[in-house]
């Protein structure tokens, strides 16, 4: 079995990253197994920029396979945000509550109609000498009026899908692992690359 790192620290990630890709039978580390890699500025503009960055740098570091995603929430309504900043929109100290209550404070008088946004991740897969290759995914929905469900993390409890009539904390692990834009860039990457680890 083909051994990965996942750049990251975010145990509801890992616990994603898990479930889909130990099916294709790869041992999946994330930097919790490494405790004395050092902390990687996430100084990009962009959702790409970002996870080329954690993927190479660790890539060197460990002179193994890594892929690293970054990802966020973004409002058609508020410009785009809180795109890259998605993770400390409330503030340096990382606070879902806090970030949830700021979107839905910034969406207070926004009709239903335009509170239209989606989930992106972006991951970069990156080896040791070699192209990092770039994919990405993506789920549409809209920004309920309050938080709704327990499961997931982040902005799941108001991600509204629509066609489910649920948000994304209301789903099971099962049912988001199919459509969630994080399962929808490693969709892409296998598409596209078959034997890419």
């Amino acid at each position: 079995m083909k051994e990965l790192v996942i750049a990251t620290q975010n145990k509801g990630k890992i616990a994603e990253f898990k479930q889909i890709l130990e099916k294709k039978g790869l041992i999946v580390k994330s930097l919790l197994d490494y405790p004395d890699i050092p902390d990687i500025i996430e100084d990009g503009t962009t959702f790409s920029e970002n996870a080329t960055k954690k993927a190479e740098t660790l890539a060197k570091y460990l002179n193994s396979s890594v892929i690293a995603d970054d990802s966020g929430l973004v409002i058609d309504a508020i410009d785009g945000r809180p795109g890259v900043y998605s993770a400390r929109y409330a503030g340096e100290t990382k606070s879902d509550s806090a970030n949830i209550e700021k979107v839905l404070r910034e969406l207070v008088d926004v009709p239903s109609e335009d509170r239209t946004g989606r989930f992106v991740c972006v991951i970069a897969v990156a080896r040791p000498n070699e192209q990092t290759l770039i994919f990405e995914g993506s789920c549409e929905g809209t920004i309920a009026t309050e938080p709704r469900g327990s499961n997931g993390f982040g902005y799941d409890p108001i991600f509204y899908i629509p066609e489910l009539e649920k948000t994304m904390a209301q789903l099971t692990s099962e049912e988001k692992n199919v459509r969630s834009h994080r399962a929808n860039a490693l969709k892409n990457l296998f598409a596209n690359q078959a034997d890419w680890s």
